[in-house]
């Protein structure tokens, strides 16, 4: 069986939609749903507060990842340096869109290439489940970590997206496959993380993913950008774009599925994404269970207006988190995971 061809141009289409707020989930996340308790009477400093974190095995700056958007394309190219600068800068992890264009053409490898702007950076590389399940296996996974020098997969999970975007839609075969690419880079000792793009993660589906032997999981839940409002932005095929505005706001909240992936297992390594927009809602989702939350859109819109202005967006996360940290009494990430949230009552 042979995938469906993807081109170049719909890289590009992709990121000139998501700058637009067509692509906006109405759902929210959830996340603001809770409040965290304010102390005021905790013994903390705000600048003695310590914002670094252990992530499968390396430190961190801070517990924030500026998530898989991109590449393939010269401006996906740039956007992924600027984005690797700053990780480099600030100690944070990232990752690279889907490497699928740079497999099957070499010549666009090099638009994924960023480790010589991020040499201690924690990256990751990213492949689509889809191709696995239509005949790639661990030695794709492996050229695609190569690529990149990168330190751990992303297998994303985006049969909805597919759908939208008249994609590959036979996933059959799905958990076995993920289950033979984890086996096998656990012995090339690298770590594969499932992803979703912004769906969000079932308990029954987390319950799989572990099952199938993967090292991590990235929750990414509605609230933030619909990809089934990007492919029904972009769709140039009328039943298809009609498809992607019916689906715009199918998924799981952020904050349902953190809670849907504990509820299954406490200790497997948490990314949180989908519509986080501050370090208060980092705060929360660190609290709810993330190990690290993730940006995408935010980090998307502060790149493409200056390197200065993405640092600057950064700074303020940070400083957000840190304050949100100081409200609480959490002296490092440790302590603020052991906060408690407010569940408002319903209106």
């Amino acid at each position: 069986m042979t995938l469906k061809v993807r081109k170049p141009s719909a890289k590009l289409a992709h990121i000139e939609a998501c700058l637009t707020e067509a692509v906006l989930y109405q759902k929210t996340t959830g996340l603001e749903k809770y409040d965290l308790v304010n102390q005021a009477a905790s013994d903390v400093a705000l600048n003695k507060i310590d914002l670094s974190t252990t992530f499968m095995g390396k430190v961190l700056g801070a517990p924030l990842m500026i998530a898989s958007m991109t590449g393939g394309v010269e401006r996906g190219l740039w956007l992924n340096q600027r984005w690797a600068e700053a990780a480099e800068f600030f100690k944070l992890p990232m990752g690279v869109g889907s490497q699928r264009l740079g497999l099957e053409n070499p010549a666009q490898a090099p638009y994924y290439q960023i480790r010589q702007h991020a040499p201690n950076a924690f990256i990751f590389a990213n492949l689509g489940a889809a191709q696995f399940c239509k005949g790639w296996g661990a030695l794709e996974a492996l050229r695609a970590v190569e690529m990149i020098k990168a330190d751990a997969l992303f297998i994303h999970l985006n049969a909805m997206q597919e759908v939208c975007q008249d994609g590959d839609v036979d996933f059959s075969n799905l958990t076995k496959k993920i289950a033979e690419v984890c086996a096998e880079l656990s012995k090339a000792g690298v770590p594969v993380f499932a992803r979703e793009v912004c769906f969000g993660m079932s308990v029954d589906a987390v319950k799989r993913l572990i099952d199938a032997g993967v090292s991590g999981i990235d929750c990414a839940g509605a609230g933030g950008t619909s990809w089934a409002k990007v492919e029904a932005v972009c769709s140039q095929n009328e039943k298809i774009k009609k498809v992607g505005n019916c689906f715009g706001e199918w998924g799981i909240p952020t904050a349902t599925s953190i809670m849907n992936v504990r509820s299954v297992n406490k200790e497997i390594p948490l990314i949180a994404t989908g519509g986080l927009t501050t370090g208060l809602d980092l705060a929360k989702a660190l609290v709810l269970g993330a190990d690290i939350g993730a940006m995408a859109r935010p980090m998307l819109l502060a790149a493409c207006t200056s390197e200065a202005a993405l640092f600057t967006f950064i700074e303020q996360v940070l400083l957000e988190l840190r304050v949100s940290m100081f409200g609480v009494g959490a002296i490092n990430i440790t302590e603020l995971k052991k906060q408690k949230l407010i569940l408002h009552s319903s209106d």
